[in-house]
């Protein structure tokens, strides 16, 4: 059976992100000044074959935590529908 996965990647709550408070500095200097937060991540889409739902959910959680977080700095968010 196919699955969708999307893997949400996000930096931690407690950690640093220069990359938000840089996009934050530039909608500020294009007049968009009620933004009080801003943090970038990134978003994976996966589709894989498994033969449950859970099984999908394993294997996309085991590839998040081994190649497509960094979680020392990040944190992931795990999301699998049928295709």
């Amino acid at each position: 059976m196919k699955f969708i996965a999307q893997i949400k990647v996000m930096p931690l709550k407690s950690i640093l992100d220069p990359q938000g408070k840089a996009v934050q500095a530039g909608l500020k200097n294009i007049g968009h000044d009620n933004i009080s937060q801003v943090r970038v991540g990134k978003n994976i889409e996966v589709i894989l074959d498994a033969d449950t739902q859970e099984a999908a959910q394993k294997q996309v959680e085991e590839i998040s935590k081994s190649l497509l977080a960094n979680l020392i700095v990040e944190d992931f968010e795990i999301q699998i529908q049928p295709l």
